[in-house]
């Protein structure tokens, strides 16, 4: 298999979370990162597991320092409300998604990079 591509997720409402089990369940594609400033780390674990729509996730969610761990994989987590000092490089990511709803133009979503 070839390698994976690391991605990043700004936003862990609804979109962000279906964005990360999708990314988490596809063998060609690991979360590296997830940002959200509004959304203690333990709440971030329990939306995880228990979807109201899409059901339980059927793997392993903890936390653990400060990060999310699915599956055994650790994923780095920020509150970062200004994209531009969320160090997504620092953490592995390639690939940003921005589920926020608010950096929505090109010019916005440039402080990611």
């Amino acid at each position: 298999m070839s390698e994976q591509v690391a991605i990043g997720i700004n936003g862990f409402g609804r979109i962000g979370r279906l964005v990360a089990r999708a990314a988490i369940e596809n063998p060609k594609t690991k979360v590296v990162a997830i940002n959200d400033p509004f959304m203690d780390l333990e709440y971030m674990a329990y939306l995880f597991k228990y979807d109201s729509t899409h059901g339980k996730f059927e793997g392993s969610v903890e936390t653990k320092d400060g990060n999310l761990v699915v599956n055994g994989e650790v994923i780095h987590v920020f509150a970062a409300r200004n994209p531009a000092e969320i160090p997504w490089g620092q953490a592995g990511a390639t690939y940003v998604c921005e589920s926020t709803g608010v950096f929505t133009t090109t010019e916005k979503a440039k402080a990611h990079i």
